[in-house]
C-alpha cells in the first residue's frame, strides 16, 4: 500500500516553452505527472549534490591514518580545559 505525504509548500518556477516541453515529455514516458516528476528529478538531483557533503570515501591508507587519529591518546589542553570549568555567560549570573 502506498501512503502519500501531504503537500503544504509551494515552489514558482519560471522556464522557456522548450524546457517546460521537454519536461512535459519526460513525465509522460513514465507515466507521471508533471508537478511528480520534477519533484523527483529535483530531489534525486539534490540528494546527490548533498551526498558529497555526508560521504567522504577513503583509500584503506588514509583510512588506517584517520583510524589512528582517533585511537590516539589524548592531548593535556590547560587552556581548553580551563575555559570548559569557567561558568557560562550564558547560566549563572543574575540580571542587571
Amino acid at each position: 500500500m502506498t501512503t502519500r505525504t501531504t503537500r503544504s509548500e509551494k515552489l514558482d518556477l519560471r522556464l522557456t516553452v522548450e524546457a517546460k516541453r521537454t519536461l512535459a515529455t519526460a513525465a509522460a514516458v513514465e507515466r507521471r505527472s508533471l508537478s511528480d516528476f520534477v519533484l523527483e528529478s529535483a530531489l534525486g538531483r539534490a540528494e546527490e549534490t548533498l551526498a558529497d557533503r555526508r560521504s567522504f570515501p577513503l583509500d584503506a591508507e588514509k583510512w588506517a591514518a584517520f583510524m589512528a587519529a582517533l585511537d590516539a591518546p589524548t592531548r593535556d589542553l590547560p587552556r581548553l580545559k580551563r575555559l570548559l570549568s569557567e561558568p557560562s555567560i550564558f547560566f549563572g549570573r543574575d540580571p542587571a
